[in-house]
């Protein structure tokens, strides 16, 4: 508790210099422990440090009493709830729910938050914001809105994902010197995704290659009036390294794609019996893409995935499939495929509503994946890739700007490259997914969120894919 306390009060220290009136917020448990600690730290380095405790301190128990006890013993004051206003603060620390919490901050809890939130100062949470759902990243009602999160010993999902970045602002993570061994022994612990992951899985090329080294992938879709989608999940493939890419689609599309980006070889189709010869020739499947639902596009859709290699699924692949469409083949039937939806194709796949994926995105993705023995990447804030075996991973990369018409189809064009060029689904994924994200970084820093494209976020793969 020592720890985390300094923890706090050093990144307190380094990210608001200028701030020189604290407010701690206390509850109980050792949330509120870490909180007192802080607050005498901050007056033992001459800085005015002020504890508005929500729970009296001689009901505390533990090491959280202890804290209490010394901050006393420091000659600190108490406050208790209501004050009359938080303007007389620098900044307010937010010590008051832990990680334990599975309903909505009520009563002066809520006063506290609200409170904090609407004050002018800077607000920074320990270990995890007041309100916010550690496993879910759900904010349960009134939550604080920080900007800044000092979490301890593993990063809490919660953090990540759904409501948690709006809540808990820059996130710094301490491990409080706990061993690894503790750490890794949870047996529901995902990982963080983070960019360096490219540089691991994509080593440099050798000289003596050619684009047969990097895989021919065959992306299919694009009914009439979507051409787009197969277009910007096609050059995305080519953006991600893929050696060769062909797109299946309508007649009437083949010639526009081809001259809107002519390293795409086009292929249209009436009748999906005439493409078998070219379906067992590619080496990888990208499906669904401005697909549509109609009967072509369901026997597209059956024909990629009896095709038996690796495949990812996108858009309107994965609503067929919610009303039963599209036999498997054996590679498929072998993990040897990834699903991407966003959480409204999410829902349709498990049946229920967008709101209790929403909710729950890990369970949601790892439930796809156990059901369909597929890689599941479950897009939006903190995109969640989840593994039939029941592993799991989050990014935290990326930025609201990546929000537009076409931003998935890019991400599945990309994973498919990384398939073709021979990553195993899991890593193709994981990596697909950083790519991706940021490279929706770097246009959001060029063009700017409001208004960004997707073609955008396809223009700077080739910038995340070959770091200097």
């Amino acid at each position: 508790m020592e720890r985390a306390g300094r923890a706090v009060f050093d990144a307190a220290r380094h990210a608001f210099p200028e701030a020189q009136r604290y407010l701690v917020l206390c509850g109980a448990g050792n949330n509120g422990g870490d909180g007192y600690i802080v607050a005498r730290l901050a007056r033992e380095a001459g800085l005015q440090a002020d504890v508005c405790a929500l729970k009296p301190p001689d009901a505390l128990a533990g090491d959280a009493a202890l804290s209490a006890e010394r901050w006393n013993d420091a000659g600190g004051s108490l406050q208790q709830w209501p004050l009359e206003s938080l303007g007389d603060y620098d900044l307010v620390i937010d010590a008051l729910l832990g990680t334990g919490l599975d309903r909505e901050p009520s009563g002066s809890y809520a006063e506290a938050i609200e409170a904090a939130n609407h004050s002018e100062a800077f607000v920074m949470a320990v270990d995890i914001p007041s309100g916010l759902h550690a496993d879910t990243g759900r904010a349960l009602g009134t939550t604080i809105i920080a900007d800044m999160t000092v979490t301890f010993i593993g990063s809490k999902r919660g953090l990540f994902t759904a409501d948690g970045p709006d809540h808990a602002g820059e996130v710094l993570f301490d491990d409080l010197e706990t061993p690894d061994s503790v750490r890794v022994s949870e047996s529901d612990s995902g990982i963080l995704v983070q960019e360096e992951i490219i540089l691991e899985k994509l080593p440099p090329r050798l000289m003596n290659s050619h684009k047969g080294s990097y895989g021919w992938l065959l992306v299919s879709g694009g009914d009439r009036g979507m051409s787009g989608a197969v277009r910007l999940c096609g050059e995305a493939a080519l953006r991600g390294g893929a050696g060769k890419v062909t797109v299946v689609t309508r007649e009437e599309h083949a010639a526009l794609i081809n001259v809107g980006c002519p390293e795409l070889m086009v292929r249209g189709t009436g009748d999906t019996g005439d493409i078998g010869a070219l379906l067992s020739s590619v080496d990888v499947i990208v499906t669904g893409t401005g697909l549509g639902q109609g009967d072509w596009s369901d026997q597209l859709l059956e024909a990629c995935l009896l095709a038996g290699k690796p495949t990812v699924v996108d858009a309107d692949g994965l609503n067929l499939m919610a009303q039963g469409s599209g036999r498997r083949g054996d590679a498929v039937d072998e993990h040897q495929w990834i699903l991407t939806p966003h959480p409204a194709e999410a829902a349709r796949l498990l049946g229920c509503s967008t709101r209790e994926v929403q909710e729950n995105r890990v369970g949601a993705a790892q439930e796809i994946a156990s059901a369909l023995g597929a890689i599941v990447v479950l897009k939006g804030c903190g995109s969640v890739i989840a593994h039939p075996a029941g592993r799991y991973a989050i990014c935290p990369l990326g930025n609201p700007g990546m929000a537009t018409a076409g931003s998935g189809d890019v991400l599945s064009g990309v994973i498919g490259a990384l398939l073709a060029q021979g990553l195993e689904p899991w890593d193709a994924a994981l990596t697909g997914v950083a790519a991706h994200a940021a490279a929706g970084d770097l246009a959001a820093g060029q063009f700017g969120q409001r208004g960004m494209l997707a073609s955008d976020i396809t223009a700077f793969l080739p910038a995340v894919l070959n770091p200097v």
